[in-house]
C-alpha cells in the first residue's frame, strides 16, 4: 500500500493510541487498531515476519524483505507505540489513579460503539454469527471477572507474561494490561519501563515477539477462511470486556505489591448512587455520560473513514 508523508504521520499517532490503549487494564490496542481501520494490514505484516521473511533476505536482499513484511507500516506503527508507553502511558496512568470514573467513561463509551462497529462489518445476522458473538462475550466476561494475583516474577514468568499479554493486545476487546494484572505482572512491567531495567524489558520483548509472529499465524488464517465468524468472536469479546471498563467500581480487597504498596486486588461494579453512598465520592454521572458519548461519538467519526 503507497502511502504519503502525512498518511505516516497518522499511522504514528494511532499507534500512540494503542499504547496508551494498551496501558490501561481493560482496554485493547487491537481495539484501537481496528476502528483506526488497520487492524488485518497489522495481522497480516506481523504475520509476515516468519521463516519465509529470512529465506527471502538470504536469496534477495533487505530490500525485497522489507516489502515483504510491510517494514514501513511496522516500523511507523510500532515507533508509535513504543513513544506512547514511554510518555504518554505515564499521562493515562496518572488520569486513572486520579479521575478513574472519568477515564473508565471515555473508554466505557469507545469501547461499547467499537462492538457496533466492528458487528456492522459481518453483514446479516445470522445463528451462528449471533452464536459466536455470545461465545466471545461469555469468554469476556469470564476472563475480566478473575481475581488478580501478585507474583515476583522470574525470568521465565516475565517471558511467559509477555507471550500471553501480547496475544491479549492484538485481541480487539482482550486487554494485555488487564491479562498482565491478572498474572500478577502488571506493575513489575510498568516498573521496568519507567526504571529502564534492560535485562526485564529483553525478557519480556522477547516473550512478546514470540507470541505474536505464532499467534498472528492464527489470526491472519481465521481472518482469511472464517472472516465474518471471526468478526463475531472479536465483537463479543468487545461486549464482555465492558464489565472490566465500567466506571463505578467498589473495591472488595488490597493486596500488597512487590514494592510495598498497596493496590487493590478484587472490585465490584456498582451504581453511581451505590458508589456515593460507599466513598463518599462524587460519582460525577453527568460527566461520565457525557465521556461516554464522546467515546462513542470517536468511534462513529473514525468508523465513516
Amino acid at each position: 500500500m503507497q502511502r504519503s508523508k502525512k498518511d505516516y504521520v497518522v499511522l504514528a499517532g494511532k499507534g500512540v493510541l494503542m499504547g496508551a490503549a494498551d496501558a490501561v487494564p481493560g482496554v485493547s490496542g487491537g481495539t484501537v487498531a481496528f476502528i483506526t481501520g488497520i487492524y488485518e494490514e497489522l495481522i497480516h505484516s506481523i504475520r509476515q515476519c516468519g521463516p519465509d521473511a529470512l529465506k527471502i533476505l538470504f536469496t534477495q536482499g533487505f530490500k525485497a524483505l522489507w516489502a515483504h513484511i510491510n517494514g514501513t507500516f511496522l516500523l511507523i506503527l510500532l515507533s508509535g507505540i513504543v513513544f506512547s508507553l514511554l510518555t504518554l502511558a505515564r499521562v493515562v496512568l496518572y488520569l486513572l489513579d486520579q479521575h478513574p470514573v472519568l477515564l473508565w467513561s471515555f473508554f466505557f463509551g469507545l469501547i461499547l460503539a467499537s462492538t457496533w462497529s466492528i458487528m456492522r462489518h459481518t453483514g446479516r445476522l445470522s445463528l451462528n454469527v449471533l452464536a459466536v458473538f455470545i461465545l466471545g462475550t461469555l469468554v469476556a466476561l469470564q476472563i475480566t471477572s478473575m481475581t488478580p494475583t501478585v507474583t515476583d516474577p522470574s525470568y521465565l514468568m516475565i517471558f511467559m507474561s509477555g507471550m500471553v499479554a501480547i496475544c491479549a493486545m492484538i485481541l480487539p476487546g482482550i486487554s494485555g494490561s488487564f491479562i498482565l494484572l491478572l498474572l500478577g505482572m502488571y506493575a513489575p512491567v510498568l516498573m521496568a519501563l519507567k526504571g529502564l531495567q534492560l535485562d526485564f524489558i529483553v525478557v519480556f520483548v522477547l516473550g512478546c515477539i514470540t507470541g505474536l509472529l505464532s499467534f498472528s499465524r492464527i489470526l491472519s488464517w481465521a481472518f482469511a477462511h472464517y472472516r465474518v465468524l471471526t468478526l463475531s468472536l472479536l465483537g463479543g469479546f468487545m461486549l464482555g470486556s465492558l464489565n472490566m471498563v465500567w466506571p463505578w467500581k467498589y473495591t472488595l480487597s488490597y493486596s500488597i505489591n512487590g514494592q510495598g504498596n498497596e493496590v487493590p486486588l478484587q472490585q465490584k461494579n456498582i451504581l453511581p448512587d451505590t458508589f456515593y453512598a460507599l466513598t463518599g465520592q462524587d460519582p460525577l454521572t453527568l460527566a461520565a455520560i457525557g465521556l461516554m458519548f464522546v467515546g462513542m461519538v470517536l468511534v462513529l467519526i473514525l468508523d465513516r473513514r
